[in-house]
């Protein structure tokens, strides 16, 4: 499982690395298949890349969880299926500025609107 963070307004890219139980580099069938298990971010394939997915926040703080799974055996048919987590936990934006507008100016004599 790996654990990332962003606030509701981000996405975190993944992208995964496979390797053999000795640690070398190794291939899988096919893409990705990423779905969510729990929360509400959502998924974005990298369509240039068949093994990276943007892990999406959603609209509130709380925790998303990605189920991550490919065929390791590179055969016909699905034998070897590996998988793992990826958990998001999401945070609220945080204001960054005021935003501070001006109106037109008006008399100093003009009545203060309350």
């Amino acid at each position: 499982m790996i654990e990332v963070t962003c606030t509701n307004e981000e996405k975190v890219p993944i992208t995964a690395a496979p390797v053999t139980t000795s640690g070398a580099p190794a291939n899988v069938d096919g893409a990705l298949r990423v779905t969510v298990q729990s929360g509400d971010g959502t998924v974005e394939q990298d369509p240039n890349n068949p093994l990276s997915f943007f892990a999406v926040s959603g609209n509130n703080a709380g925790v998303t969880v990605f189920l991550v799974q490919a065929d390791a055996d590179l055969d016909e048919g699905e034998e070897a299926l590996i998988q793992d987590t990826v958990e998001l936990t999401v945070t609220s934006a945080a204001a960054a500025s005021f935003g501070l507008t001006a109106g037109a100016a008006v008399p100093k004599t003009a009545a203060t609107p309350v």
